[in-house]
């Protein structure tokens, strides 16, 4: 039997993708290790970025401008949401698919080749598998515990030096979000590092941190570990969510983008017109500046960034094919850095300098 679409992968994109196909009338064969395991990691997304066709039963929680701390408070002008992975999970149904309990071990043209031996046909096959860590990749570490739901209020990002860290150490954030019902998530997050911080480090500055705001803890809390690249996926027809190129580099965001574009995946058209490769090109420029500056300026950076217009913010954290606004943001927090740190990101992005990779997107939307 061949399937019109076969997901590699049922992860949240994967499934989505998976559930989209069906509801575009495509038989779908579905391969994971373990399809109905629950997703146990937290997934936050901006409540404009979630397609109309998710169920609203979804979303645990959303709140009203989140705020961000670099040296200064900054309210964020969005709509946040913490999406409930096991709601998230069951809307995302696969009824109707043919699901396999197997791993895959190599995908080649018009099949896929499982551990069990079996080997399965599809006139498509897309990989939603996520990506392999690799000692060359980018990584994001977070390490969390689940709190009563009155003991922080939202925060998007948190970079405040209250954590304990050496200020030449690598840095880490706060980020404290509701999860529903009467729980809170606090943890500290690595947001990109090669190596990043792990889990232990990130433990001592997490408590260090909550110690000195008063928050005590009793060691009983429930833990959210958190590891995995930001780096690595390669945009195509045949890769979807995170192997094909949607984890924001600057971020780590994949599962909003990987919602927003299932429908047009499962139409059988392209996710990746020019103007998103372009995008991609210059997210990967950013992730290169963050990682290249020290630890002592990081919070400039954010001050910076959270002072742009709210349009601004939402073309570069969420406009994934939005070529200009993504110009448009990254040229006007760049003109607002002090010099030596526009020097600094400018030699960051190696190979091309800054500017000319701003002079070239410019033209390519004229």
């Amino acid at each position: 039997m061949t399937a019109d679409v076969i997901v590699c992968g049922l992860g949240p994109a994967g499934r989505a993708l998976a559930h989209r196909c069906l509801a575009h009338g495509l038989s779908v064969t579905a391969i994971d290790p373990f399809p109905d395991r629950y997703w146990t990691a937290t997934y936050g997304a901006w409540e404009d970025e979630l397609p109309g066709w998710l169920d609203p039963a979804a979303v645990a929680v959303a709140v009203d401008r989140p705020t961000a701390w670099g040296s200064d408070s900054h309210r964020i002008e969005r709509r946040y949401t913490v999406l409930d992975t096991m709601r998230l999970h069951d809307c995302l149904g696969v009824d109707g698919a043919r699901v396999i309990a197997d791993r895959v071990i190599g995908i080649d043209r018009g099949s896929v080749r499982l551990r069990s031996g079996a080997q399965v046909r599809g006139a498509r096959i897309i990989d939603a598998r996520g990506i392999g860590r690799s000692p060359a990749l980018a990584e994001q570490t977070a390490y969390g515990v689940i709190v009563a739901a009155d003991r922080s209020e939202t925060l998007f990002m948190d970079w405040r030096p209250d954590n304990g860290a050496h200020p030449d150490a690598p840095p880490s954030f706060l980020y404290a979000v509701p999860l529903g019902g009467d729980a809170m998530l606090l943890e500290e997050t690595c947001l990109a590092g090669r190596p990043a911080l792990d889990g232990a480090v990130l433990q001592d500055r997490l408590e260090h941190r909550l110690r000195s705001r008063g928050i005590e803890l009793s060691g009983s809390e429930p833990v959210e570990r958190v590891r995995f690249p930001v780096q690595g996926g390669r945009p195509g027809r045949s890769r979807f969510g995170a192997a094909g190129g949607f984890t924001h580099p600057a971020t780590g965001y994949s599962v909003a983008a990987a919602l927003a574009a299932a429908d047009t995946v499962a139409a059988g058209a392209s996710a990746w017109p020019v103007t998103a490769r372009a995008v991609r090109a210059l997210r990967i420029a950013g992730l290169r500046a963050l990682l290249d500056l020290p630890p002592v300026d990081i919070r400039l950076f954010f001050d910076a960034f959270f002072a742009l217009p709210p349009e601004l913010q939402h073309a570069y954290l969420s406009g994934r094919t939005d070529l200009r606004g993504t110009v448009d943001a990254m040229r006007t927090l760049f003109a607002g850095l002090p010099p030596r740190l526009r020097r600094r990101i400018a030699a960051a992005t190696l190979r091309i300098p800054l500017r000319s990779q701003l002079r070239m997107a410019s033209a390519i939307i004229g």
